[in-house]
């Protein structure tokens, strides 16, 4: 190899190193962020627990205890609808996605805005978003979770409820583990428990997404 040659192989892998350091740092922002929950061994009445609580794919229909009840939800779905519009311009598409992550968020006995704040972390709102180590959808679930609790079909982590409902039963099951921690349930959801960062992001997002009804 010539001194010409050699110049211009060392310099194909410098351009080559600064583009995967570039890419590394776009992924931070266009890949999805967590999605590094690791199976554990669950013993059999928490796997049926699990299993039950991710059953039932009806449409989610919001029921409300009064009249006063609908109205206080209208009034956070017409909040959060503009906050998420520059997410979701269609308001229809919007709709459904806020109807169903609060369906689900008090299915799981969750708060709302955490869940929105999760989600923001995870995939920033894409339902199609995939992590490095292939967790997928907007609450970024690792399809191991599906041969676990489901029927082992990990295409379905793209179908917007069931991705929801996955997401929403986990992140209950971690803070239960957890004894209610919010920090550590955080951090075990994100494969990083007892660190400070993912747990920090999602409680500082679930600031964009709180409601206070003044009504």
């Amino acid at each position: 190899m010539t001194a010409y040659q050699r110049r211009a192989t060392v310099s194909r892998r410098v351009s080559l190193q600064r583009l995967l350091v570039l890419g590394g740092s776009l992924s931070l922002v266009e890949q999805a962020t967590a999605g590094a929950q690791r199976e554990e061994p669950l013993i059999d009445s928490v796997r049926t627990a699990l299993s039950s609580a991710i059953q039932n794919a009806a449409p989610p229909i919001p029921e409300f205890a009064d009249t006063e009840a609908r109205l206080k939800y209208l009034r956070w779905l017409g909040a959060m609808g503009e906050r998420l519009k520059k997410k979701k311009p269609e308001w229809e598409t919007r709709k459904e996605f806020l109807q169903t992550v609060w369906y689900e968020s008090k299915r799981a006995g969750l708060d709302v805005a955490l869940v929105l704040g999760l989600i923001q972390v995870e995939s920033n709102f894409r339902k199609f978003a995939v992590s490095s180590v292939g967790a997928r959808g907007y609450m970024q679930v690792m399809p191991f979770w599906t041969r676990v609790i489901g029927d082992g079909d990990a295409g379905k982590l793209f179908h917007m409820q069931t991705n929801l409902r996955f997401g929403c039963v986990i992140l209950r099951h971690y803070l239960d583990r957890e004894n209610g921690d919010l920090f550590m349930g955080l951090g075990r959801y994100n494969g990083s428990r007892g660190k400070a960062p993912y747990p920090d992001a999602v409680l500082g997002a679930k600031r964009n997404w709180e409601f206070a009804d003044l009504r």
